[in-house]
């Protein structure tokens, strides 16, 4: 494919939203179409997930402290990464860590987790786009079931609406990179070429602000 000059000024396109929404989904289809480099969150490879479905309480700070240094690590490679690589595309946000710690952790493990925080991430790079797809809980849970993850199998209503209620207060402060909130719920960015094009058409055209993405359907 042909580079839009849209597309040059977008080094760095980071996708977020709550579990189960389709961050890895669509962050592979945009990597594979603009020939990028893709960076994924790898939840599999925690080995305190697990732990944390079963045990929130005593799981919470070592999953967290591991997705910390995990993401951190991944990042610093990318500002130290390929310079003829033109453009990363990630299903994670840096902010997202904090933002799950910020529901799981206590009080005490928030202060701990926080000078952390502060310290490892003073220079990780800052997206040129944010992707936030959002969708409503009950469709989290049924995307979630039927993608059958086992660790997922025990994930809560619950806890699910307090991570997307925590996406979207976030996300309505958010101003750090242009933003483009998808109402992922109606619509198959993986199966349907026109909603899916139409999206591309979304993201070269978003370089400032804050703007929202609906298909429009097709006409005959």
């Amino acid at each position: 494919m042909t580079e839009t000059d849209e597309l040059k000024h977008k080094k760095f396109i980071a996708i977020e939203g709550p579990i189960g929404v389709g961050k890895t989904t669509l962050a592979r289809k945009l990597a594979e179409y603009y020939q990028a480099e893709l960076l994924l969150e790898g939840a599999e490879e925690n080995p305190f997930l697990p732990r944390f479905y079963q045990d929130p309480k005593g799981g919470a700070l070592p999953t967290q402290l591991y997705f910390l240094f995990q993401r951190v690590r991944q990042l610093k490679e990318l500002r130290q990464g390929d310079m003829f690589i033109s453009t990363y595309v990630s299903d994670f946000l840096m902010d997202k860590d904090r933002l799950f710690a910020q529901v799981t952790l206590d009080s005490d493990e928030m202060a701990l987790y926080q000078q952390v925080y502060d310290n490892l991430t003073i220079d990780t790079p800052t997206p040129d786009l944010v992707i936030y797809l959002q969708a409503p809980v009950n469709v989290l849970m049924d995307r979630i079931r039927k993608r059958a993850i086992a660790h997922e199998a025990i994930i809560q209503k619950d806890y699910l609406e307090k991570i997307a209620n925590a996406y979207l207060e976030f996300f309505h402060y958010y101003q750090s990179s242009p933003l483009l909130i998808v109402n992922a719920s109606g619509i198959d960015l993986v199966e349907n070429q026109h909603d899916y094009n139409q999206l591309l058409e979304r993201i070269e055209e978003t370089n400032s602000g804050r703007h929202y993405f609906n298909p429009k359907p097709v006409t005959l």
